[in-house]
């Protein structure tokens, strides 16, 4: 996570969850509901989450990560959840996709 490297984060305490699952197969792991509850009854009372894979934030991970993850985290004992939006969510990066795809539809 070269991310991490370059904001000065101490890695140990950087993880990486999966957020979704799809259907009744077995999905990616460790889940991020699962462990953020598990992080809030172990004691960590401050938590700071984002989702680096995407370049703005969908309905869904809106939903799921600043809210509902939210409320797993502080029913679980939790304090202070915060949720970073996505690294590039501003008006001139959406334009950019537009531009480059308003010709190809």
């Amino acid at each position: 996570m070269l991310w991490v490297a370059k904001l000065g984060l101490d890695k140990e305490k950087v993880m990486t969850t999966f957020q979704s699952r799809f259907g009744r197969e077995e999905w990616l792991k460790p889940y991020t509901d699962f462990t953020l509850k598990e992080l809030a009854q172990a004691g960590t009372k401050h938590i700071a989450i984002l989702s680096p894979a995407f370049s703005a934030d969908c309905l869904e991970t809106l939903e799921e990560l600043e809210e509902e993850n939210r409320e797993y985290f502080i029913d679980a004992g939790g304090q202070r959840y915060d949720y970073i939006p996505a690294l590039n969510d501003r008006d001139d990066h959406i334009e950019a996709f537009y531009d480059i795809l308003k010709p190809h539809i």
